[in-house]
């Protein structure tokens, strides 16, 4: 079955980016001009998907007002062509619609708050903060794994150990090319990790994850999506991908600024000057 929709949860607080994310949520603080969102939707389009829900939490209501049309703007920017279709892509793409996670329980619960939008269809799901850059846009990598091996499917990469505690790493059965067969995922082992492959922010989910979820015990508080898919690793209906592309952690400062020189230095506008601020810069450093 083709893929035809698409959710992204929204529903993390934040808080290493306080004290802007008191005000505005970090999906849509930008790289340059541009929320991080907006790329994240914009890979999501250029997959073939054709629906997308956006899962929000408490505070989150400046993501659905960015994906709003506001006729007032258009009109005032009617002799500005460039900025008016600026404007106007970011409603044209797809049909964006939104859910709202009434508490923040977790990955799982964000789930499935999409349950009656995905129905019995197989759908894709991207963290609302994981950027990846790639010649081939993920979610169709994904996609297309999915159509000739179906099943849950992890978006995995290879990291460096020394940043294995950080992600979920899964525990690897064996491997087909890009094919990761696994026996499950340990979180963020402080040692000793079973693989380098670490989940990445972008899956391929069924109809039966929700199954799986809501018979998951809370930890935390919370309900882990990676349980349930762990589960369903278990039981032979998950796999994990090592997907190709540039991952940028935007919920992480770092990351966040790494996305944004790199962006800068690619940009006609202005990469010269800021390419050459980049070179003084490192001088001074030295």
């Amino acid at each position: 079955m083709k893929i035809r929709k698409a959710i992204i949860p929204c529903g993390g607080m934040g808080t290493r980016f306080l004290p802007v994310t008191k005000a505005v949520p970090k999906e849509i603080l930008p790289i340059i001009d541009t929320p991080v969102l907006k790329y994240i939707t914009d890979e999501i389009v250029d997959s073939g998907i054709e629906e997308i829900l956006i899962i929000i939490g408490e505070g989150k209501e400046a993501i659905r007002e960015f994906f709003t049309e506001k006729p007032k703007l258009e009109k005032a920017l009617k002799n500005k062509p460039h900025l008016l279709e600026l404007v106007r892509d970011i409603n044209k793409k797809a049909d964006i619609k939104f859910a709202v996670q009434r508490e923040p329980k977790g990955s799982g619960d964000a789930v499935l708050q999409a349950k009656e939008f995905t129905g019995d269809e197989p759908f894709c799901m991207s963290n609302g903060d994981d950027l990846i850059v790639a010649s081939v846009p993920v979610t169709r990598q994904l996609a297309d794994s999915y159509e000739k091996i179906p099943g849950v499917i992890m978006g995995v990469q290879k990291i460096a150990e020394s940043e294995t505690d950080k992600y979920g790493i899964v525990v690897p059965k064996s491997v087909d090319g890009r094919v990761v067969w696994c026996d499950g995922m340990i979180e963020k082992p402080k040692s000793n990790p079973p693989s380098l492959f670490a989940a990445l922010g972008r899956y391929v989910l069924t109809p039966e994850i929700y199954d799986y979820i809501e018979r998951c015990e809370e930890v935390g508080g919370e309900i882990r999506l990676s349980d349930a898919i762990c589960e369903m690793m278990k039981d032979g209906k998950a796999y994990a991908y090592e997907f190709e592309g540039k991952r940028y952690d935007m919920g992480d400062k770092f990351g966040a600024l790494t996305a944004t020189v790199d962006f800068a230095l690619q940009n006609p506008e202005f990469k010269d000057k800021f390419a050459a601020y980049i070179k003084a810069a490192a001088a001074k450093c030295e």
